[in-house]
Formats: C-alpha cells, structure tokens, sequence
C-alpha cells in the first residue's frame, strides 16, 4: 500500500496518507460508497456530469460543518455540478447531520466501510482511519481537473478556486 508523508498535519502534527495520489489529468478511479440508508453507491453508476467531491475527516466537526453546508448552498448556483461529500461517518450519523443541518442538494456517503474512496484518492489518515480534507473537480469525461489535499487538516479548502474549476466545466 502507498503511504506518503509531509503532506498534511493535523493540528500542526504530521500524519501519513495512505493510497494513490490523484493528480490533474488522471482518470477518476471508480469507487464504491454507502448512502445514509446503507445502500451502495458506485462512482462509474453515477451519468456523465461535472463533480466536485468534498473529502472530510468528520461532519460532526466545525470545519467540516461549514465545508458542506457551504456546498450545499453553493449547490443551486452551479447547476448540472453534482456535488458528493466523503466522510468515515457512520450513514447514520451522516443522516442525522443532513437532517439537522438540511442538507438537500448535495450527496452525503460514507466510506467507513471499506475506504474505496480514500484509498483509490489517496485521502486516507493511517493513523487515525479518517479521511484528508480536500476537495476534487471531475469533468464530464471523469478526468480529474482539479485536486487539494489540504495541508492542515484543521483548515478550510479553498473553496473558490474549487468552485471556479468546476465552473469552466460547465
């Protein structure tokens, strides 16, 4: 298994991914999630369309908080973007937050599972089984356009540049 290091800290402190590193110009490896309902989701099942997924480490964390409830408003104004939000959360945890929060236009998965995600984007935290923070743009063909591994975990993404890419997309 690839592990890298000195790419993110988490609370000043390195941490070690594991998995492939994604890189602009790649394909976008298929992967396979739960929804909130325990139901697999199948990345290749999902119709030809711009993505943005939003990768946390938790949505019971501030940060992570604000991360997909700005999406989520984000949403509507970038119209045919799906946006899709990764975290090790439990589906039902998960389910509890988008209620909570009303989260609506955005897909919450959970990749407790198995870390499909994680490993395939090389998103996964040794040593604490929870996923980087970042952010990756797909276009319509499922070539990556844009990645961020977020250095410090305990920081927003950029946002912008994210929401940018995704709209030269369209």
């Amino acid at each position: 298994m690839n592990k890298r290091q000195n790419i993110v800290t988490m609370k000043g402190n390195p941490i070690t991914l594991l998995g492939n590193e994604i890189k602009v110009g790649d394909n976008a490896p298929d992967f396979t999630v739960v929804d909130n309902d325990l139901n697999p989701f199948v990345f290749s099942s999902e119709p030809a369309s711009v993505k943005i997924i939003s990768v946390v480490p938790s949505l019971d964390t501030s940060v992570c908080e604000f991360q997909t409830t700005h999406f989520n408003e984000t949403a509507s104004a970038l119209g045919d973007v799906k946006i899709i939000t990764i975290s090790v959360d439990l589906p039902f945890a998960q389910k509890r937050f988008c209620v909570g929060k009303g989260i609506d236009k955005v897909k919450v998965y959970s990749d407790y599972k198995d870390l499909s995600f994680g490993l395939n984007y090389g998103f996964v935290i040794e040593e604490l089984r929870l996923l980087a923070r970042g952010i990756v743009v797909i276009d319509k063909n499922n070539k990556v356009t844009y990645v961020e591994y977020v250095k410090e975990a305990t920081d927003h993404p950029n946002y912008d540049k994210a929401i940018e890419e995704a709209r030269k997309l369209i």
